[in-house]
């Protein structure tokens, strides 16, 4: 792998391109949580076409909710963050009303960055013989990055959102999306998504 020059743009790196298998595929839509919402609302338009994309396409729509009982289950992130963690029971730890989830919706909950650990969700995703994953959410650099890349490296083909993911900066943001296209995941955005999966 060729080292690349640092202060480019994640489109250098945006040169495999495939579109998600309705049939074998799921969306993730990570953490569209109340506590976010300062984050999140400006996403809310690509959320929920992605959402509605994918449910016209029969593409299961899974949900993460990021939240702590107590302090014995913060881990790490009570040291990196202190006490600004999210608690369950709070409406800061609900996720947003905005974003339409439905009642049959699976709600995968979750206590740190990756959406994979310590939740079953690899072994739900497997006995669904779903192959292919799709990332939404917030925060883009957190907890959508490290479980795009537990996803990609648990053997799961990964396709990142560019526009339905954000996170505290734009640098933070593009960051993420250099990595994912150099060496995790297909990116997509709406109009890719819609085009891919049928060929609008």
């Amino acid at each position: 792998m060729a080292m690349a020059s640092c202060c480019g743009s994640y489109k250098e790196y945006d040169i495999r391109k495939r579109n998600p298998n309705p049939k074998n595929s799921v969306l993730l839509v990570i953490d569209m949580q109340n506590y976010f919402s300062s984050i999140a609302k400006p996403i809310i338009p690509a959320i929920t076409t992605t959402i509605a994309l994918c449910r016209r396409a029969s593409i299961p729509v899974i949900f993460t909710r990021h939240s702590h009982k107590s302090p014995a289950d913060h881990a790490m992130l009570g040291e990196w963050w202190g006490g600004d963690l999210i608690l369950d029971g709070t409406t800061e730890a609900e996720l947003m009303s905005e974003i339409g989830r439905m009642p049959t919706d699976k709600v995968v909950e979750k206590t740190t960055y990756s959406a994979f650990r310590g939740t079953r969700l690899e072994e739900y995703l497997a006995e669904r013989g779903v192959e292919e994953v799709i990332v939404s959410g917030v925060m883009t650099n957190l907890c959508c990055e490290t479980t795009a890349r537990e996803a990609f490296v648990r053997g799961f083909r990964v396709f990142f959102s560019t526009d339905a993911t954000a996170t505290a900066t734009a640098e933070m943001h593009e960051a993420t999306l250099m990595n994912m296209a150099y060496g995790f995941a297909y990116l997509v955005d709406c109009d890719r998504l819609d085009t891919g999966l049928f060929g609008n």
